[in-house]
């Protein structure tokens, strides 16, 4: 079949390449797909996107108008997906419902530990020769209570390495996770899980119910030296209250692998122009800030794992097949 594939990063297309041409004709872009983008589009039946996508009614239209047939998202979320205007459209929509939550989890971890041990701000000063320890004092993480809101698969990694540091655990979600109750995990309303916790991890999905999870009561519970991570969906957290919470003092470190308005600006060269969200820019400010860019899954395990179940995708859809990463069943 014809695919093209949008918002391909460099070390992701040799992968891509490798699996692919073989088996189906691909033709890979930079762009990212949304209504100016999505004309490139016309006449191959499968388009694959990536997580900041805008696969709204607009983009829709102009992907079902020029013949496509099937989306297979790179990507676990899809949130950024328009599912009943796809159906709508006779769109067959497909995701990758699983890979290494190992990578996240790890990640989520990096985050912690660099703001707690001022890692970047240390770096920056040797880069110049100033090797004074003035602001740069942690804490242990051994010892600290860690409460991980989310404990499905990649929650419950983040919740072994925190066992590993040996801290205590607090969790919360809909439903309790057997492993992380062998952990010794307590489960908690999350008002107790705030107000108790060091370190705080989000590990939910972004939905209506989750959206602005952490808002401004939510983030006057927490400790004032306490520790946030989100490397889940930038949604979650609302982004003015947190700048509001940071400008008042609080939080000793907030490590964020996403934002609510990253579309556009992750993923993008923005060093020659700036950028023009002053939210983002005030975030990136703060010296116990640091913020990635969507980066938590980037690894070669995990990528290899997600250009997989993309192919089964395009082979499953083009043999009339369903799985359990289809999403929109083909009609």
């Amino acid at each position: 079949m014809e695919i093209i594939a949008y918002s391909v990063q460099a070390d992701e297309q040799p992968l891509l390449r490798a699996a692919f041409d073989d088996r189906h004709e691909l033709r890979t872009l930079a762009v990212f797909l949304n209504h100016d983008t999505a004309p490139l589009a016309a006449g191959y039946p499968v388009v694959s996107s990536s997580v900041n996508a805008e696969l709204n009614v607009e983009t829709l239209d102009i992907l079902a108008a020029g013949g496509t047939k099937l989306i297979t998202q790179r990507s676990t979320g899809f949130n950024n997906i328009d599912l009943e205007a796809a159906a709508e459209r006779g769109l067959t929509v497909a995701r990758v419902s699983h890979y290494s939550p190992f990578a996240v989890a790890e990640h989520a971890w990096t985050l912690a530990l660099a703001v707690n041990r001022r890692l970047v701000r240390a770096v920056n000063r040797s880069r110049e020769f100033d090797f004074r320890l003035d602001g740069l004092m942690g804490r242990d993480i051994h010892g600290m209570t860690v409460g991980v809101i989310g404990t499905g698969k990649i929650g419950e990694c983040f919740a072994r390495v925190a066992k590993g540091f040996g801290t205590e655990l607090l969790g919360w979600d809909i439903a309790e996770n057997p492993a992380c109750l062998e952990l010794g995990m307590d489960y908690v309303s999350r008002e107790e899980l705030l107000e108790r916790s060091d370190l705080v991890s989000l590990h939910v999905p972004l939905l209506p119910a989750t959206h602005h999870l952490i808002d401004a009561t939510a983030l006057a519970l927490l400790k004032q030296d306490a520790i946030l991570v989100n490397s889940s969906r930038g949604g979650l957290i609302d982004t003015q209250a947190l700048v509001e919470a940071l400008r008042a003092g609080k939080l000793a470190g907030v490590g964020l692998d996403v934002y609510e308005e990253e579309t556009g600006v992750f993923f993008h060269d923005r060093s020659v122009e700036g950028i023009t969200d002053d939210l983002l820019a005030r975030l990136i400010s703060f010296p116990q800030v640091l913020v990635t860019s969507h980066q938590a899954y980037f690894t070669r395990t995990a990528v290899d794992q997600i250009v997989d179940a993309t192919l089964r995708n395009v082979d499953d859809f083009a043999a009339g097949r369903t799985n359990e990463n289809t999403l929109v069943p083909r009609l």
